[in-house]
């Protein structure tokens, strides 16, 4: 009879022991997916002159600054997976607002230079800027082609702010 008694006891402890295993191992992968929520963006920025934009601010979340491109363009940052907007901003060039798309580690961003608009309405301002901003996806082929991209075509959408919104009547 006692040796019965050992067998049960036995087996219930490995069913103890498979659930705290279970448990142990839910917590590891709940830890490293804690901390797998970042992911690692490179790329590169240029102007719509095909000249490198060295010092361009990299903003998410509207005011966290996450880093910065070099001399030559470039940068390498770490951001929230759950960011799917970045500001790219620097003197002499218009903001780019873009938008990630799910699998996109590799930005490389065009950024238009910034113009000063004199005695021209503000409708006919957003019309020249929108027609300068429609050129970006071939300015971004060219760049390709002259090898200060890797990709041909980008992996992001770039939103256009008009300087003037039409009043609301």
């Amino acid at each position: 009879m006692c040796h019965q008694n050992t067998i049960i006891l036995t087996s219930i402890n490995l069913n103890d022991m498979n659930k705290i295993l279970f448990i142990l191992f839910t917590l590891a992968v709940s830890v490293n997916n804690l901390y797998g929520q970042n992911k690692t963006i490179r790329g590169r920025v240029i102007s719509d002159l095909y000249e490198t934009e060295p010092a361009v601010l990299i903003i998410v979340d509207d005011t966290l600054e996450v880093g910065k491109t070099d001399l030559n363009g470039f940068f390498k940052i770490t951001i929230p997976v759950s960011v799917k907007k970045i500001l790219f901003f620097s003197l002499g060039v218009e903001p780019a607002i873009i938008e990630l798309s799910d699998n996109c580690n590799e930005v490389e961003v065009v950024m238009l230079a910034s113009y000063t608009y004199d005695f021209q309405s503000p409708k006919k301002i957003n019309r020249i800027r929108m027609r300068r901003f429609d050129q970006l996806p071939k300015i971004h082929k060219q760049a390709f082609e002259k090898g200060l991209f890797k990709t041909d075509n980008s992996c992001y959408t770039q939103e256009f702010k008009p300087f003037f919104k039409k009043k609301q009547e």
